[in-house]
């Protein structure tokens, strides 16, 4: 563990405040070593009173008083923030950046010769601890980056790592994904209303359908299509479903959705580049 690490948050937002809430409860972190800022006092307030930890407004007070800073703006904002810590930027600190399409190569560009990052892209089910996070590092990130990025991430989720070359392929299945997967339950919802079951037993009918689908494959590990057929009966319901599903081409839709989903997630990265500048020398 390393418990006695300084974490910082630079921004407050749902994400950051999951994060800081599953760091907390798994023990990752000391409590008294987590700080947070933002320009909103109220959010400030609300997650010094949420959580018990130190809020600043200052992000170069912060990353001063840290080991690891987490970078939890968006996009746009990197630029700006990274402009205004780099100063206070060492080797001995680790950054950590969950800003959708920022490369690493942005980030690194606008700090110290030698600085240490790493590039994360997380999902709001870490909200409730059950995200799933992809992890890239820097090219001067260590080994014990990558444990200690883990480790944060593990605390409200599961973890992979990949490479950064696809981390916009990430982002488009996990991290849009869950708005893929809402939209499909509403559908089941909507599908049995229209054969007659009541709003309420539809919502539990088809949201407890899709966790104990997606429970039976994680604990099975069995590929899906084989536990597709363990429900599809010759002539039966299943396959008279599915049929009127393959004709509407649902495959070729959430394929191309993830495609789009990742094209994009490349466009907005190309907007929000960092102009580089020459390194700051150490």
């Amino acid at each position: 563990m390393f418990a006695d690490k300084k974490i910082g948050f630079i921004g407050s937002g749902n994400m950051a405040a999951a994060i800081i809430k599953g760091v907390i409860q798994a023990g990752v972190i000391s409590l008294e070593n987590v700080v947070s800022s933002d320009i909103l006092e109220d959010r400030r307030r609300l997650l010094s009173d949420s959580h018990g930890i130190a809020t600043t407004p200052d992000n170069i007070d912060l990353t001063s008083r840290s080991d690891i800073v987490v970078l939890a703006v968006k996009p746009q904002s990197v630029g700006p923030v990274l402009k205004e810590i780099a100063a206070a930027v060492d080797k001995s600190k680790l950054i950590v950046s969950i800003a959708a399409g920022v490369t690493l190569k942005d980030i690194e560009s606008r700090l110290r010769t030698g600085s240490r990052a790493v590039r994360v892209m997380p999902n709001t089910p870490a909200l409730i601890g059950e995200g799933v996070t992809a992890i890239s590092p820097g090219s001067n990130a260590t080994k014990e980056d990558l444990n200690i990025a883990g480790k944060i991430f593990d605390a409200v989720g599961q973890t992979v790592m990949v490479e950064e070359k696809h981390m916009d392929a990430a982002t488009g299945l996990s991290g849009s994904g869950p708005a893929y997967v809402f939209l499909m339950i509403d559908a089941l919802i909507d599908g049995g209303v229209k054969v007659g079951l009541d709003r309420d037993t539809a919502r539990t009918l088809a949201v407890q359908t899709v966790f104990g689908s997606a429970k039976m494959l994680l604990e099975t590990g069995e590929h899906p299509a084989i536990l597709k057929d363990m429900v599809t009966s010759p002539g039966g319901t299943t396959i008279t479903g599915l049929h009127v599903m393959e004709a509407g081409k649902i495959r070729g839709v959430i394929i191309d959705a993830v495609e789009a989903a990742t094209n994009r997630s490349r466009e907005l990265g190309a907007l929000s580049v960092i102009k580089q500048r020459e390194p700051l020398e150490v």
